[in-house]
């Protein structure tokens, strides 16, 4: 049986260049200073990936979308599908991005591959308590699927059924 893909480990596939990867990197950093833990590329149930899906202690679930370029962003229409998969959405662009473009209704963060910082805090727009469940039940055995074959690089892991 072939594992799930959301158990892989994300890695330079094709679908990330080199500096949405670091952007990725140092945004994980700011957010571990905040106390978020964070599981990039998670697929949520309507089949969208996030970027970046993380639950701060208080089990608050943010999403970060990650944008490389302006050409990006643009092209991407279905970023705000993931306000009803978080309690807050942002972005997270490297300091010379044009961030006039990015809607203000979102929060921003600015990283490179050292860290980051939020310089616009996002909106709150609370999960309902059936999806907050579904959600960190789906980025805990996300999570765990990757420790699984970290441990186990051979076992054959059923796939994540949607939820």
């Amino acid at each position: 049986m072939r594992p799930d893909e959301d158990n892989d480990f994300p890695r330079a596939d094709g679908r990330q260049s080199a500096r949405a990867r670091e952007i990725a990197r140092g945004a994980q950093r700011a957010l571990a200073i905040r106390g978020f833990r964070v599981v990039p590329e998670v697929s949520l149930a309507d089949g969208r990936r996030a970027d970046l899906l993380c639950v701060g202690g208080d089990g608050e679930i943010w999403i970060v979308e990650i944008k490389s370029s302006i050409e990006d962003f643009r092209a991407d229409h279905k970023w705000p599908d993931y306000r009803a998969w978080c309690d807050r959405l942002l972005f997270a662009v490297a300091s010379d991005f044009p961030v006039a473009v990015l809607p203000e209704d979102c929060g921003l963060l600015l990283a490179d591959r050292y860290g980051g910082e939020i310089v616009r805090e996002a909106p709150e727009h609370r999960l309902a308590g059936a999806r907050r469940k579904a959600v960190t039940l789906r980025m805990l055995r996300v999570a765990a699927g990757r420790l699984m074959t970290i441990a186990d690089p051979e076992a054959a892991l059923e796939p994540l059924p949607r939820v």
